[in-house]
């Protein structure tokens, strides 16, 4: 009985937002190859998804960043992966320092936190600040083509999840690579416990930024799945992007072409870090029994991950009381685990 109320609680809270945007299908080749290739495109996509999973250590390779700028709030400094839009290209991120120092010197603990998609400025601020109060200091990352870092073409950021194959790769790419450039900063400045939140699409940033930088030592996941294409396809915030996809590529093959972005093929690096995996169990958003294979995944592979299931859907997460309940589990895991 509770289910039903709580799937019509969340298309209530979908449709409130009249502003999304059906784009049509591209697969994005311009984004992926230098010169694009002959033949079939899908089969290209997808033997270059194989390809960059299999040296995905290269895939999320960051070099350093040699020009962050810090005002003692926002940091900004330029993304390892340059894009057409120039707004875009330059990373902005707001730091909220702990609370409690030790000895007159700056703490040690450090979170980066990954908002989900289409995030307004201040989303997840008021998490930042908690974070901060219980003596771990917290980056806040503006995802790519989000608030300041997107074009004036944009309304809403549909560069990063979106019906263009190759584009949605490299852009949540991107993601990763401005998140380790964001490790670096605060190893730059004496942390040395390091630690990663993401929420929903940033989520599946954050464990892809984790699975592949061993300076970070916990990992709390806010809404989970293994592939990054079932839950366009499945999902019901995404159904604006499933419409575009649809009749130009079947599930299989884009689950094939966004392998690399998909949490799956890296659960087993996630083994020696504390990990957090949440889900919502009336999720339509991220479908829950797509929640729940990644956690199977995660022990089948002998990751022991922490679970925290919430009684609650997607969007209604983010309304009290399941919000209090959300960054309660997310704020005493990062306090027992960094």
């Amino acid at each position: 009985m509770v289910a039903p109320l709580f799937h019509r609680w969340e298309h209530w809270l979908v449709s409130r937002t009249t502003d999304r945007v059906v784009r049509p299908f591209e697969w994005g080749l311009d984004w992926v190859f230098e010169t694009p290739p002959g033949g079939d495109p899908g089969s290209a996509l997808r033997d270059w998804a194989a390809g960059q999973t299999a040296v995905s250590d290269q895939f999320y390779a960051a070099p350093p960043a040699g020009d962050f700028t810090f005002d003692g709030f926002n940091l900004s400094f330029r993304s390892a992966f340059a894009t057409p839009h120039p707004e875009n290209n330059t990373v902005r991120a707001r730091y909220f320092p702990a609370a409690t120092r030790n000895n007159g010197h700056a703490p040690k603990r450090a979170v980066v936190i990954l908002p989900q998609w289409n995030a307004g400025f201040d989303a997840h601020v008021a998490l930042a600040k908690i974070i901060a109060r219980v003596g771990i200091s917290a980056v806040r990352l503006s995802l790519p083509y989000h608030d300041h870092r997107m074009p004036a073409e944009l309304h809403r950021a549909d560069y990063i999840v979106s019906a263009n194959v190759g584009r949605t790769a490299q852009v949540c790419r991107q993601a990763v690579l401005d998140a380790r450039r964001t490790v670096d900063w605060l190893v730059a400045q004496g942390y040395e416990r390091i630690g990663i939140l993401g929420t929903s699409l940033g989520s599946c940033l954050a464990m892809l930024t984790a699975a592949h930088d061993q300076r970070i030592r916990a990992a709390a996941l806010n809404h989970i799945s293994p592939w990054f294409a079932d839950v366009v396809w499945e999902g019901l915030s995404t159904a604006h992007v499933r419409e575009g996809l649809d009749g130009s590529i079947d599930l299989p093959l884009l689950r094939d072409c966004w392998l690399p972005i998909s949490p799956a093929p890296f659960v087993h690096r996630m083994r020696g870090t504390r990990t957090l995996l949440v889900y919502a169990r009336y999720d339509l958003s991220f479908p829950v029994q797509l929640s729940r294979r990644l956690v199977d995944q995660f022990r089948t592979e002998a990751v022991d991950p922490e679970v925290f299931v919430l009684p609650c859907g997607h969007y209604s997460t983010g309304i009290a009381p399941f919000a209090w309940m959300d960054g309660w589990a997310l704020v005493q895991f990062l306090r027992r685990s960094l």
